[in-house]
């Protein structure tokens, strides 16, 4: 873990499928390749689950791409969801990748649902620890979506560390203290560097409001309410305060306070996650952060 933590340094990068989905392979080769010269310590993207409207590649072919496009830098599924493959075939394509690229796969897990679903998740770990026949040497970090105190615990016994997604700055702070010592806490922090309240709070509400982002699902929801956000923050088009406290948004001087924020409350590594029209695009935004993470 301490050589991993190395690696990956205080910033990384999470790339939204659908962003990857629209982009062809040559241009993404190109692109991850400039996320590396930047600077930046990993690279992540997400895999819808089947029953979802939202678009996206196969993780662990799409995560494959990204290490063969670049040198060092570390990849991770953020998230592998557990409804798309049964335990055997997750935890032969996550060896896999980690014996091609030693030391530069973490393979984050999640998507539960229905009933349950922390019984579910631990079930299927048990299945995946069981199958041994599967590249039993290989040894990669494996963490969570996790995102309240039980999850946390599940991490705790079952993995290496947490992922959580579109979450605010408490929340970072609040998992640092839930994790084991030494546990991975790795936040992914969406941004806009636009200084426009009005148009850059509305891209988050417009991502809200399409179905298919994280609101929809009743879990966040509730893990919002339980960080103290009550009706009138997630009705509706869902209030500033609300807003604010997700989406990291104003210049470069602002969203990099809120990423450094994150380090002070506890994160190992904070993932950046450009609102934009495409991949090229996405990579701009993080080229102008580059002077006010590294200064």
């Amino acid at each position: 873990m301490d050589e991993i933590r190395r690696r990956l340094g205080p910033f990384g990068v999470w790339i939204a499928p659908d962003t990857l989905l629209r982009t062809p392979v040559p241009v993404q080769r190109a692109q991850f390749a400039r996320i590396e010269g930047l600077g930046y310590g990993s690279l992540w993207s997400g895999e819808p689950p089947a029953v979802s409207s939202a678009g996206g590649r196969e993780a662990f072919s799409q995560h494959g791409l990204m290490l063969a496009a670049t040198e060092r830098l570390v990849v991770g599924t953020g998230i592998a969801n557990i409804g798309m493959r049964d335990p055997v075939a997750m935890r032969g394509g996550a060896a896999t990748l980690a014996e091609a690229y030693p030391g530069r796969f973490i393979l984050g897990l999640g998507g539960q649902s229905g009933e349950r679903p922390l019984k579910r998740l631990r079930e299927y770990l048990d299945a995946m620890d069981a199958a041994t026949s599967i590249l039993p040497e290989v040894d990669y970090p494996r963490v969570l979506a996790a995102l309240g105190p039980k999850a946390h615990e599940l991490a705790g016994e079952r993995a290496d560390g947490v992922h959580p997604f579109l979450q605010p700055l408490e929340h970072t702070a609040l998992a640092r203290k839930a994790l084991r010592p030494g546990a991975l806490l790795v936040p992914h922090q969406i941004l806009t560097l636009d200084t426009d309240p009005d148009r850059a709070r509305g891209r988050l509400r417009a991502m809200l409001s399409a179905g298919g982002g994280a609101m929809a699902e009743s879990p966040y929801t509730r893990h919002y309410r339980r960080l103290g956000y009550g009706d009138d923050d997630l009705g509706g088009d869902r209030s500033d305060r609300f807003v604010d406290a997700v989406l990291a948004w104003g210049d470069e001087a602002a969203v990099a306070d809120r990423l450094r924020a994150h380090l002070a409350a506890g994160a190992d590594h904070v993932l950046l996650h450009p609102f934009a029209p495409d991949l090229p695009a996405a990579v701009d935004q993080l080229e102008r952060l580059v002077p006010r993470l590294t200064g």
